[in-house]
């Protein structure tokens, strides 16, 4: 997929009030005002059918909370792809398929995504069902509201696209771009409260500092994330059994 046109991001909130916020600031405000991508707000009451904009209503089979009703929602949605067709929708709900380097990827080579931000207890599951929205978790804790994570997804999603990062060379060598957290980074002074700067990286040796990156990205991961060390562990074998 080419970038021809600016990639395209919908959010369906019941704030919209909280957009652009940090999309608005640094690489992604520059990109946004460059007309390298396209924030669109919307808010989820507008779609509502009575005069005091209800968008919730208590549960089936009681309980605290309340839920979006699905007629709200599937009315906003509808709206979105009006304006926006052919984006993929995403619900983002900590009981959704946890968010990955390789997803935001998908995301940013297409067209863009329509980004639906629950509140409450969370949406009627049938207007889930029904539309096939994708659901998905940014990790295993509970936000007021899918706003913050929505802004985090589109933040990932957008220093991916061309012309956003000067370096896009800088990209390959970021944690998960290899199955791998990324190593450590210094810079001046060399010598800071008595704790110096690894000797190998004054040397100007361009491959031992390679390999020492590597080294510690591996070993960075093997400490901090067992997960993903055994998946990038059995990659690399299976990689070797192809070679052999």
């Amino acid at each position: 997929m080419t970038h021809d046109a600016a990639w395209r991001a919908s959010v369906l909130t019941l704030f919209p009030e909280m957009f652009p916020g940090p999309l608005g600031l640094s690489l992604a405000g520059r990109a946004l005002e460059a007309g390298l991508w396209s924030l669109d707000a919307r808010d989820i009451r507008d779609y509502a059918q009575d005069k005091h904009r209800t968008v919730d209503d208590a549960p089936f089979g009681g309980g605290v909370g309340m839920v979006m009703r699905a007629d709200v929602v599937d009315a906003a949605l509808d709206a979105a792809a009006t304006t926006a067709p052919g984006l993929p929708a995403i619900y983002l709900t900590p009981r959704g398929q946890p968010l990955t380097q390789a997803r935001v990827r998908e995301l940013a080579a297409g067209p863009g995504a329509i980004v639906l931000c629950g509140r409450f207890e969370g949406i009627d599951q049938r207007v889930i069902d029904r539309r096939a929205i994708a659901e998905v978790s940014l990790g295993d804790f509970v936000l007021s509201g899918g706003e913050p994570a929505a802004i985090a997804l589109i933040d990932a999603c957008v220093r991916l696209l061309p012309g956003v990062i000067g370096d896009a060379g800088s990209l390959a060598e970021e944690s998960f771009e290899r199955g791998l957290l990324e190593y450590p980074h210094f810079t001046r002074p060399a010598d800071w409260q008595g704790l110096k700067v690894p000797d190998v990286l004054l040397s100007g040796h361009h491959e031992k500092i390679q390999a020492w990156r590597l080294a510690e990205a591996e070993r960075t991961t093997r400490e901090r994330r067992p997960d993903l060390w055994s998946r990038y562990v059995a990659g690399r074998e299976h990689s070797q059994g192809y070679a052999s």
